[in-house]
C-alpha cells in the first residue's frame, strides 16, 4: 500500500512516466506472487508429508485389532488417495506446481507404507535394502510423470540410503550396483531443473544432494585395492570444482554452489590426509600386480573420474586460457600418487603443495578484498600446522612459538583488510 502511494506520488510530481509507473507495480505485483506461491508449495509439502505419517501412525495404533482383510484394504487406502490426488493434480490443477508437488511427496510415502503393510500380513520375507530398492523402483517415475522436484530429492535421498544399507553395512555379501543406474535416472531432472529454473530452491538442494550422495557411495567400489580410491576420491573432487566452475553455476553465491564447494573441502581434507607419513608407506606396501590391477574396480574408477575431470579443465580451463589453480590439484595429486607407488618424495611435495595454496589463497583474498578467501587461505595453513604437531619431533616451544606466529598473523590479515574497507 505504501508503495503504491509512494509511486503515485512520483508520477504525479512528474518524476516517473504513467508507462513507468505501470512497470514498477507489475513487477512488485509479480514479485510478490512469486513470495506467495513459494511458501503455499514448502507448507503444501510439509502438510501432504505430515498427512501421511500421521495415517501411518493411525493405522499402527490400531494395527492388532484389525483382522487380514480389513489390513490389507488400510495397506491400499492411503496408496489410492495419493494415487487420486496425483490424477487430480495432473489434468485439472496442472498448472500448479504445489499441487503436483504434493500430491507426489503424498504419493511416494504411501508407496512405502503400503510395501511395508502387505509383507508385514503376509509375512513376505525380504531386508531393508531390498525394501528400499522396490520403493525406489516405484517412486522414480513419479519424478517425470509429475515434474516433482521434491520427490527427486526424496528419491536421491532413498537411492543413497539403499546403497549404504547394502554395500556398507552388509558387505562384503551385497553390492549396490543399482546405485548409479537409479542415480543416472534422475540426473535427467536434475539438469532439467539447472537449465529451467537455475535459482529454484529445489535446484539448490539438488546441488548440494547430488554431490553428497556421489561422495558417500564412491566408498562402495573399494575392494582388495583400496589405496587406488585415494585417486579417485581426489578426480572426484576435482570434478566436483571443475562442474561447479562452469557456466551455470558461475552466477551462483558460494552457499548455493554445492559442487564447487564440495569440490575445494574435499581436495583440501585429501591434502591433509596425504599429508602424513602412514598413507605413503601404504601406498609402498600396496605393490600392485599389474594382471590384478586391471580388473579391480577401484583401478578403473579412479581412470574414469581422472579422465571425465581432464576432459573438462581441457575444455573450461586450458581452452579458455583461465588462471585457476585450484582446478589443477586434482591432476598434480594424480602425478604424485603414481610417483609414491615407487618413493615417498611425493610426502614433502604434498605439504608444501598445501603450504603454496594457503599462500595462494591469502594472497588471492587481499586482491579481492575477500575477508572469507584470506581466511581460507589461514584455514589451510593452520590445519597443516596441527597435522605436523602430531607427526613431528618439535619442543613445545618452538610449537607454541608457531602458533602465536600464525593466529598474529590471523589477525593482522583481516585487520588490514576491515581498515582498508573502512579507508574505501
Amino acid at each position: 500500500m505504501g508503495l503504491s502511494k509512494d509511486i503515485d506520488e512520483l508520477k504525479a510530481a512528474g518524476v516517473i512516466s504513467e508507462e513507468t509507473a505501470r512497470d514498477i507495480k507489475d513487477y512488485y505485483h509479480h514479485k510478490q506472487e512469486l513470495s506467495t506461491n513459494r511458501l503455499f508449495m514448502i507448507f503444501g509439502v510439509l502438510g501432504a508429508i505430515l498427512v501421511g505419517l500421521g495415517i501411518i501412525l493411525i493405522i499402527a495404533h490400531n494395527w492388532d485389532d484389525l483382522s487380514r482383510t480389513v489390513k490389507t484394504i488400510f495397506a491400499f487406502v492411503p496408496l489410492i488417495i495419493g494415487q487420486l490426488l496425483c490424477v487430480y493434480a495432473k489434468f485439472i490443477k496442472k498448472d500448479s506446481a504445489v499441487w503436483k508437488e504434493s500430491a507426489s511427496a503424498f504419493l511416494c510415502l504411501t508407496v512405502a507404507a503400503c510395501i511395508s503393510l502387505v509383507s508385514q500380513i503376509y509375512n513376505i520375507p525380504g531386508n531393508l535394502g531390498e525394501f528400499l530398492l522396490v520403493w525406489m523402483l516405484l517412486s522414480l517415475p513419479l519424478i517425470y510423470l509429475m515434474q516433482a522436484s521434491i520427490t527427486s530429492l526424496l528419491c536421491i535421498v532413498g537411492i543413497t540410503w539403499y546403497a549404504c544399507e547394502t554395500s556398507y553395512w552388509h558387505y562384503p555379501q551385497n553390492t549396490s550396483y543399482p546405485y548409479w543406474a537409479l542415480m543416472g535416472f534422475v540426473l535427467p531432472h536434475y539438469l532439467g531443473l539447472l537449465r529451467s529454473r537455475p535459482s529454484s530452491n529445489a535446484t539448490f538442494f539438488h546441488h548440494w544432494l547430488v554431490p553428497l550422495s556421489f561422495v558417500l557411495i564412491l566408498g562402495t567400489l573399494a575392494d582388495n585395492h583400496g589405496v587406488w580410491m585415494s585417486l579417485a576420491y581426489m578426480s572426484m573432487f576435482g570434478l566436483f570444482y571443475l562442474i561447479g566452475s562452469t557456466k551455470p553455476f558461475q552466477g551462483l553465491v558460494t552457499g548455493r554452489n554445492g559442487f564447487k564447494v564440495t569440490g575445494v573441502i574435499g581436495m583440501m581434507v585429501l591434502l591433509l590426509m596425504y599429508s602424513f607419513d602412514s598413507f605413503w608407506d601404504a601406498m609402498m606396501n600396496s605393490s600392485p600386480v599389474i594382471s590384478e590391477l586391471i580388473l579391480a574396480p577401484e583401478f578403473w574408477t579412479a581412470v574414469v573420474l581422472t579422465a571425465a575431470a581432464s576432459i573438462l579443465l581441457y575444455k573450461d580451463v586450458v581452452k579458455q586460457a583461465q588462471r585457476d589453480y585450484m582446478a589443477w590439484i586434482y591432476a598434480v595429486f594424480a602425478v604424485l600418487f603414481l610417483v609414491g607407488l615407487f618413493t615417498k618424495v611425493p610426502l614433502i611435495l604434498v605439504n608444501f603443495l598445501l603450504f603454496a595454496l594457503g599462500i595462494y589463497k591469502i594472497r588471492e583474498g587481499n586482491l579481492r578484498n575477500h575477508l572469507g578467501v584470506t581466511n581460507f587461505g589461514l584455514l589451510i595453513i593452520i590445519a597443516l600446522i596441527i597435522c605436523r604437531f602430531f607427526d613431528m619431533d618439535l619442543s613445545f616451544v618452538l610449537r607454541g612459538l608457531i602458533f602465536i606466529a600464525v593466529g598474529a598473523g590471523c589477525f593482522l590479515a583481516n585487520y588490514r583488510l576491515l581498515k582498508r574497507r573502512t579507508n574505501a
